[in-house]
């Protein structure tokens, strides 16, 4: 089945928009494009929520453009700018909505609280009369959130009547002042964290029920809701659930879903590690009757804001995620002339070949693999704070866990796996039975995950008898950290830019494989170490508390590597890729047998060179060169080694298949 091209698109509501409908659907055949999802009124063009004459105007603008789009062969799809409201920008409510409140007090002027009747009806009613139009998607877009409201400072969720709503859940007035000393307190989480998690739940919940509801029954259940969602941490402060909210939204059995995955704007080849992530993290998330169609951004919105080839390999990404389709933001949103770019339309053409191979490939529900990355939903809910870190500091994932790994070139999957990697505060969202099953398998842990495991009570499963974190510019007998040294080898990597790092005492059996330095080449304490615990689990634990922020080079990687084959002790399984910087895997399975995609991250060509832990298997090779067709590409075989036989372009992908 070929990739799905599916146009964001703006029309300007006057007497031009059949017009530019019309010119839209040329571009459209030209460009291979399958389906059109019309933006109104968004951006430069949204003067506020729309009502009266404003309104009716968009709705018959939406609705002519349908029309013209249907009769060319092409499905629509409709995204009403705002839910709630996006940002300020100066403009002001005019409908009497309930403004959101931050955790500050401050109150926006053009953004509705989800607690707010008024608006709840207006938003409800907005969507019900969009239903009958011939549309097969109705999308709610990102702004159906607490967090990044401009200018409220974090986002809302702390106005009047969600304090009411509080209030009554806790069963005692509560001040906002009160409330968010209290949820952002340091220490063990206060009860009233999880407690308004669970009234912002609730309030949304009660929001997307409704719309469903109406959408519906006013469209005879032939439009489907769609979801775009943000990064995963911030939704976990909100106390997003995400089988929950997507159940609400469904309308008989159908939902649609629009994860956030690409960078807005130009970016370093590595950010794919970003994009892997995110998409695999996404994926884990939603039910298997979400339809997936990931949005490839691009702000502002215009050609000069990312480059094609960058546009094209994030494209390729989201196929290899299994993908339904490809939603793509490449006109500039002011312009409501679709033919004064026929750059797209060669963008989109040029793009085919390669998208078109991987999705005739790749099934919609991959089976991946790698180390694997737990991260529950409610994580936010368990985070110790600091005493300035605020709402922002309650935000964890696996992202920077996701980022070490994959620019290593190791392989990662949100799924349970025989290895698993657990970084940061996430360690307190488990429960003990959880970090049992952990500790019985392979564990990589860093400096934080260690510390908080070790004032749990697992210390001896970790081979650890005392773990401190010492911050950055703390001062002691020795002097600050800054080498760490591989045992036995005249090899040297840098902690210096680390913020904090865990000083180890080390019990009996665990074996340390690097040592913390000082400037003065006086011994800190251990870098990274191994053990095997008396579960027959094996345990890696990294010093660093941000590994993301240690300098990545060829040391690194062979540390690495080998922590991943020492935790996959006699069973040994994952590809291992190395050959130049930023080479980022995704391994899946499927019945066809098992595919390791490689990403290049680095602007110069590499020749990667994939390990694999038995005898390499017959494997066939095809080069996805950025912006052509596929080509086949020769793998030579050194030993235990395959490696790609010509140069692997910038943000190029390879793709090997063996049984």
């Amino acid at each position: 089945m070929p990739a799905r091209y599916h146009l964001r698109f703006q029309l300007h509501p006057t007497p031009e928009a059949a017009q530019q409908a019309t010119e839209l659907a040329k571009f459209c055949g030209e460009a291979g494009v399958t389906e059109v999802v019309l933006l109104l009124g968004a951006e430069e063009l949204y003067a506020g929520h729309p009502a009266g004459p404003a309104e009716d105007l968009l709705f018959e603008t939406a609705a002519t453009a349908t029309t013209i789009l249907r009769e060319a062969g092409l499905d629509v799809s409709l995204n009403p700018w705002v839910t709630v409201g996006h940002a300020d920008r100066g403009r002001a409510d005019l409908l009497g909505f309930a403004p959101m409140v931050d955790p500050q007090g401050t109150a926006a002027t053009a953004q509705a609280s989800f607690a707010c009747p008024r608006w709840r009806a207006w938003f409800v009613a907005q969507y019900a009369r969009y239903a009958t139009l011939d549309l097969r998607v109705l999308w709610l877009e990102d702004d159906f959130r607490y967090h990044n409201h401009a200018p409220l400072q974090w986002g809302g969720g702390f106005e009047p009547l969600m304090l009411d709503r509080f209030a009554a859940a806790a069963g005692e007035p509560v001040t906002r002042e009160r409330l968010v000393a209290a949820i952002t307190s340091p220490g063990e989480p206060h009860p009233w964290r999880a407690l308004l998690q669970q009234v912002w739940r609730t309030a949304q919940l009660e929001t997307a029920e409704l719309v469903a509801k109406a959408v519906g029954e006013c469209s005879g259940g032939r439009v489907r809701l769609g979801l775009m969602s943000s990064e995963l941490g911030v939704h976990s402060v909100e106390g997003r659930d995400w089988p929950a909210l997507f159940e609400a939204l469904s309308i008989d059995g159908r939902v649609a879903h629009r994860p956030h995955f690409a960078r807005y704007g130009d970016a370093p080849g590595r950010e794919l590690s970003f994009s892997v992530w995110m998409l695999e993290a996404q994926r884990a998330l939603r039910p298997a009757h979400a339809t997936s169609e990931p949005e490839i951004e691009n702000w502002p919105h215009t050609a000069w804001s990312k480059s094609d080839t960058q546009t094209w390999s994030e494209l390729v990404a989201a196929g290899l995620a299994g993908s339904d389709a490809m939603f793509l933001n490449v006109h500039p949103m002011q312009s409501g002339r679709a033919q004064r770019f026929p750059r797209v339309a060669d963008l989109l053409r040029r793009s085919r070949p390669a998208l078109d191979w991987v999705a005739e490939r790749q099934p919609r529900l991959p089976t991946t693999h790698g180390v694997g990355l737990p991260m529950p939903q409610h994580a936010a809910a368990h985070v110790r704070t600091r005493a300035d870190g605020g709402l922002a500091g309650l935000a964890v994932d696996a992202g920077p866990t996701a980022d070490h790994l994959l620019r290593y070139g190791v392989p990662v999957t949100a799924a349970r796996a025989p290895v698993q990697a657990l970084f940061g505060q996430a360690a307190w969202a488990f429960a003990d039975f959880e970090v049992e099953l952990m500790l019985a398998g392979g564990l990589l842990l860093d400096g934080v995950a260690a510390e908080v495991l070790t004032r749990r009570g697992f210390g001896r499963l970790l081979g650890i008898t005392t773990c401190e974190l010492v911050e950055r510019e703390a001062t002691g007998p020795a002097g600050p950290y800054a080498l760490e040294h591989v045992r036995d080898q005249d090899v040297y990597l840098s902690v210096n830019g680390q913020p904090a790092l865990a000083r180890l005492a080390l019990a009996p059996g665990a074996e340390s494989w690097t040592t913390i330095l000082t400037p003065g080449r006086q011994t800190w304490g251990p870098g990274r170490f191994v053990f095997r615990n008396e579960l027959g689990g094996r345990v890696a634990v990294l010093a660093a508390t941000a590994a993301q922020l240690l300098p990545y080079d060829d040391d690194g990687q062979r540390l690495l590597h080998t922590m991943v084959r020492f935790l996959e002790a006699d069973r040994p399984a994952l590809p291992l890729v190395s050959g130049g910087p930023h080479l980022i895997p995704h391994l899946s399975h499927t019945e066809r047998g098992w595919q390791l995609a490689v990403a290049n991250g680095s602007a110069d060509p590499v020749r990667p060179r994939i390990t694999l832990p038995g005898a390499p298997k017959a494997a066939a090779a095809t080069l996805l060169a950025p912006l052509a067709p596929p080509t086949s590409a020769r793998l030579d075989q050194h030993r235990r080694e395959l490696i790609l036989g010509q140069d692997l372009p910038h943000r190029g992908w390879l793709v090997v298949n063996w049984h």
